[in-house]
């Protein structure tokens, strides 16, 4: 996969409600609520542009039997990808671009905390998003051909941030 980084794009956010929107139709058993996560929902930082979509779900095994429904969507199921306990599903337009993640989890999982509060921890403290920004330019410039790269590159910055992040959405 390759690295490409753009500035933000305000339509993102309509992006993400028009697809939440298909998403809880599509997962009516399921479906607690969604949220936008990941660069795209960070104003005035670069980003890789695939819409990142955490979704809270009553059950996996709720959610598994509807999976077919996010098929329908477009979205590719890959289970738990690496992460116990998460669903994740991809989706590419017609020319095989990414467009869009979701990440599923049951309520009241930890990581759906550890998600939203980096999410707006970024947005409360710009000074650390565009750090960010700088470091997602930089590490996409030398790993243009190397997602692992590019991932293993923010890995230190993101678990800084995200200790932070936590701590400052506990205090608040």
């Amino acid at each position: 996969m390759n690295v490409h980084v753009v500035t933000h794009d305000p339509r993102w956010a309509e992006m993400f409600e028009i697809e939440a929107k298909e998403i809880q139709r599509a997962l009516q058993k399921s479906f607690l609520r969604s949220h936008h996560i990941g660069s795209t929902a960070i104003p005035d930082i670069l980003a890789k542009p695939i819409i990142d979509v955490l979704v809270e779900v009553r059950s996996l095994q709720l959610l598994d039997s509807e999976s077919l429904n996010m098929k329908s969507l477009g979205y590719c199921s890959m289970g738990e990808y690496g992460i116990p306990g998460r669903r994740y599903f991809r989706k590419e337009n017609s020319d095989g671009v990414r467009t869009h993640h979701v990440h599923a989890y049951e309520r009241g999982d930890e990581e759906v905390e550890r998600h939203l509060a980096f999410r707006d921890y970024m947005r409360a403290h710009p000074e650390s998003a565009q750090k960010y920004s700088v470091l997602k330019k930089r590490l996409a410039e030398r790993y243009p051909d190397d997602i692992e790269g590019y991932m293993d590159g923010k890995h230190d910055f993101v678990q800084r941030m995200e200790r932070l992040a936590l701590e400052w959405t506990r205090r608040h």
